[in-house]
């Protein structure tokens, strides 16, 4: 994904693109490196995606060269995207545990 590539899919031109990117205070480039990073956060979150490897995410959402990912993580997040993945599991994990048990159940405990 480009700018060009950005504005020909909207229909507009690459100077209007920038401008409205201007008027937001970053550029075209920076815009589209944040979503994709955005994404592959969102993914290194999910429980349901452990098993798929860092640079397996990262390479979906474009970023082709892994230390270029790990860095760019690092310093949009304060953290390495493994790290960050190893937390927030924990924490999906945990927040999943403590959640109250459905009205009528034992919370899989067997009944006495």
């Amino acid at each position: 994904m480009t700018p060009s590539a950005v504005a020909a899919r909207h229909g507009i031109s690459l100077r209007h693109l920038q401008q409205l990117f201007r008027d937001r205070g970053e550029t075209v480039a920076a815009g589209i490196r944040r979503r994709r990073l955005e994404r592959c956060r969102a993914d290194l979150a999910d429980p349901a995606l452990l098993t798929s490897p860092v640079h397996t995410m990262a390479r979906r959402w474009g970023f082709t060269n892994a230390s270029v990912f790990s860095r760019t993580f690092r310093e949009a997040y304060g953290t390495s995207p493994t790290e960050f993945r190893h937390r927030a599991v924990r924490e999906a994990l945990a927040r999943k545990i403590n959640e109250p048990c459905a009205p009528g159940t034992s919370g899989g405990l067997a009944r006495p």
